[in-house]
């Protein structure tokens, strides 16, 4: 935290959006917030959550302002300053601003939904929010256990960055202990269920079941299939990029012919890069599918199977495959994952092999599988 001065507020950066706050190492309380209008306005912090603004700069300079600050944190000590509030609406704002700066699209949507769904607390200030208060928010997220950790989740994060920006003291998640993490699930498809799942993906003409299609045939995530661009189709195999990939390693994968003529059958949109771009209106900027509970009802109601994930066709593929007699090591290239469940860490450091070959081996039996099984179905 560096010590304010003429040159340090005459450089300080300009945010895109919401503002940013520089705090002084030399007088604790006292900063600058930075809008993104470029207005640069004093500010001290005299409680926990609660600002008062002395005056923008250069019309008072830094001198005064530093001045008017002690003044005010004495008056402070003194028990004569009625504070003025920050509220929690705003100090989120700040928050998710920042966050878009330095974070994934996907991980400020998420934080924006769990923050705004399950800790509604509006005006109320930052400082007047009590341990009690988040028990009583976390409590109320009933049967949901993987929504209630990530509710928790988002909101330590979101008050130790308030402790950081010194709005507040003391974060009211201190001394919460996180609630427990859902049981992984388990579910594999038997080959009854996949054979009408696959069956019934590949008679169908939405982007939903070309989705699903794609998904059976080659095990990734259903976020980097359905993120999936024009341009990343390249020499017959997809180049998934690091900002896609969940473990963010890049991860390139052939494409077998079913998986081909699927995405042959998908329309180019004009000026979407995406292959399954979301329906949208006039002049609306073009957002990747998300139309997933509507379309997975149907596609259930449809195929017959019941109980299920997209997320259990990813396990199931990885069964298949060991069924198949594909190597793990090979299998975790194909699903692109970092566990090394296969390899030693020091083999992980020095294997450097990328298995091609092999992938493209066992992505061609598992195509020759689930035709097979579509075609004993009819």
């Amino acid at each position: 935290m560096p010590n304010l001065t003429d040159r340090t507020i005459k450089a300080a950066t300009v945010p895109a959006r919401g503002s940013v706050t520089l705090w002084d190492s030399s007088l604790t309380g006292f900063g600058l917030r930075v809008g993104q209008g470029g207005t640069k306005t004093f500010i001290v912090l005299i409680a926990s959550g609660r600002r008062q603004k002395i005056g923008r700069y250069p019309t008072i300079s830094l001198q005064d302002a530093r001045a008017a600050a002690k003044t005010l944190l004495a008056e402070k000590q003194l028990g004569r300053l009625r504070p003025i509030r920050l509220a929690y609406a705003d100090a989120e704002a700040d928050f998710l601003t920042e966050c878009a700066a330095k974070n994934k699209p996907k991980t400020v949507k998420d934080y924006t939904r769990l923050l705004r769904t399950h800790f509604p607390f509006a005006r109320k200030s930052i400082g007047d929010i009590t341990p009690r208060d988040m028990v009583k928010r976390l409590n109320a997220i009933v049967g949901k256990p993987s929504e209630k950790h990530h509710a928790f989740v988002a909101a330590k994060v979101f008050f130790t960055w308030c402790v950081k920006q010194q709005l507040i003291d003391r974060s009211p998640m201190e001394q919460i202990a996180p609630p427990p993490l859902p049981r992984p699930r388990e579910r594999v498809l038997s080959t009854a269920e996949l054979t009408r799942v696959y069956q019934t993906a590949r008679a169908g003409t939405t982007p939903f079941h070309r989705i699903v299609t794609l998904i059976t045939l080659t095990g990734q995530r259903r976020s980097e299939i359905a993120s999936l661009k024009w341009s990343w189709i390249k020499d017959a195999h997809i180049h998934f990029p690091t900002d896609t990939t969940k473990n963010k390693q890049p991860h390139t994968l052939p494409l077998v012919d079913t998986a081909t003529a699927v995405l042959a059958t998908c329309p180019q949109v004009d000026d979407s890069p995406y292959v399954f771009p979301a329906a949208r209106k006039r002049n609306e900027r073009t957002t990747v599918f998300n139309g997933w509970s509507k379309a997975k009802a149907a596609f259930d109601v449809e195929c017959g199977v019941r109980d299920w994930t997209l997320h259990d066709i990813r396990r199931t593929v990885a069964t298949g495959l060991a069924a198949l007699g594909v190597t793990q090591a090979v299998t975790e290239k194909i699903l692109n994952h970092t566990s090394g469940d296969a390899q030693s860490p020091l083999a992980r450091v020095y294997n450097r092999y990328q298995y091609r070959p092999e992938i493209s081996t066992a992505l061609h039996s598992w195509e020759q599988y689930l035709n097979g099984l579509a075609d004993d179905e009819t």
